[in-house]
């Protein structure tokens, strides 16, 4: 608490005097009576209040929503500026000091997530402040995550401003068109974390021959084609993913023999091992596989396994990208578990760059939860 972490447990508080409603402004009481903190209550989460302000003269109102936003904003000013980037997280919860409201920019559309009490109570005034400081075409709030549950919360989604159009929009990525569905894609209509990790990985993939596993609508994939990648082959467990690739391969007029597969990756892999196929690099980019700490141990068994078929399918030299989204699996563990695979598969692999999420998706250093993504570029021996 005294380092401004913005979690109160209910197993922390002693007592609670008067009985607030959800969403409601408390202040948070040392145990000699001294004031601590100020927050909003969610009296059925294990995370019992979300911490706003250690300030006693700043109250949780509109102005200090407003405030808040409008510092995300400016945050994010370089990447408004960039007229080859039209879509990136413009609010980043508890590590913009605005706990549970996730704010991404698509194109002249805003996309918003509610995930706490605190922040769901307040939609009205979340919704004038990001028309006022932004004015946007629509908002439109995508709150179907799991975490609401947690929060005693319904999952919801729905128009809250404006006009959305209903076929999928366009949007540009380091000058590269891109298809997303607002209404029905992943998270909040793409994955934005991983934005600054395709240039990265990219680097890699001229003139070479790419296997990109958990593909989804293709990120890694426009980009290593536009890196001059030779060949590159695509896997999803959605068919409607691969379509997307497809579809944004050739929005892109990029030619490069391409091939789908839609199938499970485990499985993919080993196949590929059974035939004996090659690849330059390989791209690993998983959905979250530890959603709690009880899923951790089976998690590190998913990333391990993934990972050795991969290395064992690299021509000597050849690049793995590789990324964990589940924040429960830090960056050390990950490491650890890569260095298992290496030896199962008795290949040498060297760390040749460390990833993470992309700037726009700031870690609090009083918050280090915020920090989810991890990556590692390696070379495979």
């Amino acid at each position: 608490m005294r380092n401004r972490h913005p979690w109160l447990f209910a197993s922390a508080i002693a007592r609670v005097d008067g009985t607030p409603r959800d969403g409601d402004v408390v202040d948070v009481c040392a145990s000699d009576g001294s004031w601590m903190a100020g927050g909003t209550w969610s009296g059925a989460s294990q995370i019992r209040v979300r911490l706003w302000t250690w300030d006693p003269d700043e109250p949780i109102d509109a102005a200090l929503l407003s405030d808040r936003i409008r510092r995300a904003v400016a945050g994010r000013a370089e990447l408004a500026a960039d007229s080859g980037t039209t879509a990136y997280r413009l609010v980043f919860s508890e590590s913009d000091s605005l706990p549970g409201l996730i704010v991404d920019r698509y194109a002249d559309y805003l996309v918003m997530q509610l995930l706490t009490t605190g922040a769901a109570v307040r939609v009205d005034e979340i919704v004038a402040a990001l028309r006022e400081e932004l004015s946007p075409a629509a908002i439109y709030e995508r709150s179907d995550a799991e975490v609401r549950t947690k929060e005693g919360l319904d999952r919801t989604e729905g128009l809250r401003w404006g006009d959305l159009p209903e076929d999928a929009i366009e949007i540009l990525e380091g000058g590269y068109r891109m298809e997303v569905e607002l209404r029905n894609g992943q998270k909040t209509g793409t994955y934005l974390d991983q934005r600054q990790n395709h240039v990265r990985v990219a680097r890699y993939c001229a003139g070479a021959e790419v296997l990109s596993c958990f593909s989804y609508a293709g990120g890694f994939e426009v980009h290593a084609a536009g890196a001059g990648a030779r060949q590159i082959i695509s896997i999803d467990s959605s068919a409607a993913a691969l379509e997307q690739v497809v579809a944004n391969l050739r929005r892109n007029g990029l030619s490069v023999p391409a091939e789908q597969i839609t199938g499970n990756v485990f499985g993919e892999l080993r196949r590929f091992r059974a035939e004996e196929r090659r690849f330059d690099v390989i791209i690993l980019d998983p959905p979250k596989f530890a959603a709690n700490a009880a899923q951790v141990e089976k998690a590190c068994r998913g990333y391990k396994d993934i990972n050795l078929l991969a290395m064992q399918l690299l021509r000597p030299g050849g690049i793995l990208a590789t990324f964990s989204c589940s924040g429960l699996v830090g960056a050390d563990l990950f490491q650890k578990v890569i260095f298992g695979a290496s030896l199962d598969a008795r290949r040498d692999v060297q760390i040749v760059e460390r990833l993470s999420q992309s700037s726009d998706h700031p870690v609090l250093l009083t918050f280090p939860e915020g920090e989810y993504l991890k990556g590692l570029i390696c070379r495979v021996w």
